[in-house]
């Protein structure tokens, strides 16, 4: 009777996530961005260096950088100006022409979503406009830094809402600004907007169908980094996008994963992740995400705390962080930590917090399933507010020197 009663709850919980008495509200169902870059099938079909490109679905991150490697200055400039959106977002590629081909795809672009971004000196190391659009920009210096830190935002983040002015340090944009600020010289940190992002916080959100795309991608992302020959990064989770770290943790190559106002990773612990990265996690005692149960059931939420002792992170202090969106707001005892992390200043374990009393957590696995009738009652959760917060951008100063367009008739002529 006791086992019957703990899944009667469990199925309780996960049935107001999805009807929304646990603050989750309805949304229009987002179609994930997968596969190559825009301009994929025109980059297989040219035999412009007389011979056939590598792949951008199939070729690895490694080859990728190898066929770069071979190649002369002018070759890898012809490429760039008749392929922009593919060297762009070509993981493994080298991130000076990355930056230049981003550069040239956005000055060609006529969607006003994306006029910002084409500014003059932004480092914008991927760029996709399809669908709502994908982005990452790099703050500090990534060729040089020591250190590299990855930023992954949660929901209702895209390359269109990237440079919306709502909260500076709550945003992707934003986040990534104060924790280069916070790590000091040495230090780089790419706000990556490289997947389809839940829109506000309903049964997407709930489920992990967005985030299993989204872990490819971000694989795929710091295998290009590592290629490239850039070191292995600290990657901090926001919100949902824990979740996506979570699921891409086992083949992520990373020193550190941080996740901050986590709903949970889909796993039970630390152990479960299998990974090598330090693990650690941050939650404020003022952030909704409380609110949503811990709870694992028939492919909606996503588990155990991370905050939970039992899980086995390494607890971040957040006491002074506000809100869902506050972690990175200077001053506070959470971006101080971050700060750390980024410059690899924490060889030695933080301490976890107090077991914090009335964990939500409940797992219900394959043997525990029984048929359900007359379910009446579902918990009474608190309407969730302060979602997610979205991009904040200024325009930047120390500009990258970008390929003149205008350069291709000579260089196409030369390589005829």
């Amino acid at each position: 009777m006791r086992r019957y009663a703990r899944t009667l709850v469990a199925f309780a919980l996960a049935t107001s996530v999805v009807t929304g008495t646990a603050g989750w509200v309805s949304t229009d169902a987002q179609q994930a961005l997968t596969g190559p870059p825009p301009g994929s099938a025109q980059w297989r079909a040219d035999r412009v260096l007389g011979t056939g490109l590598p792949d951008p679905e199939r070729a690895t991150p490694a080859e990728v950088a190898s066929f770069f490697a071979g190649l002369t200055a002018e070759e890898r400039q012809l490429l760039l100006v008749r392929h922009p959106s593919v060297v762009g977002n070509l993981d493994g590629a080298p991130l000076e022409l990355r930056y230049r081909a981003n550069a040239l795809a956005l000055a060609a672009e006529d969607d006003p979503r994306y006029r910002s971004l084409a500014a003059p000196g932004r480092r914008i190391l991927a760029f996709d406009p399809r669908g709502r659009g994908q982005v990452a920009e790099v703050f500090g210096d990534l060729r040089t830094a020591q250190r590299v830190s990855v930023l992954v935002p949660g929901s209702d983040n895209d390359a269109g809402t990237f440079d919306r002015k709502v909260v500076g340090h709550g945003a992707p944009a934003g986040m990534a600004r104060t924790l280069h600020t916070a790590a000091g010289p040495g230090t780089a940190v790419i706000a990556w907007v490289g997947y389809t992002t839940p829109v506000g916080v309903g049964l997407d959100a709930a489920t992990g169908t967005l985030a299993e795309a989204g872990a490819g991608r971000l694989t795929r992302f710091t295998e290009g980094l590592a290629a490239d020959g850039l070191p292995a990064p600290a990657v901090f989770c926001h919100s949902y996008g824990s979740v996506v770290c979570g699921l891409a943790a086992h083949r992520l190559p990373a020193t550190d994963l941080v996740v901050l106002g986590s709903p949970g990773m889909r796993a039970d612990d630390v152990d479960a992740l299998g990974t090598r990265a330090r693990v650690w996690a941050a939650k404020d005692p003022t952030d909704w995400i409380d609110d949503v149960p811990n709870v694992r059931f028939a492919g909606l939420g996503h588990g155990a705390d991370p905050t939970d002792p039992a899980f086995g992170a390494r607890r971040v202090p957040a006491d002074e962080a506000r809100g869902h969106a506050g972690y990175f707001e200077p001053g506070t005892d959470s971006l101080r930590t971050f700060a750390a992390i980024a410059r690899g200043d924490t060889a030695e374990p933080a301490p976890n917090a107090e077991t914090a009393p009335d964990t939500k957590t409940i797992t219900i696995t394959d043997t525990d399933a029984e048929t359900f009738a007359d379910v009446e009652t579902v918990a009474d959760m608190e309407t969730v507010a302060d979602v997610e917060t979205f991009a904040d951008a200024e325009t930047f100063a120390d500009a990258e020197t970008f390929a003149d367009a205008q350069a291709a008739p000579a260089l196409e002529g030369a390589a005829r």
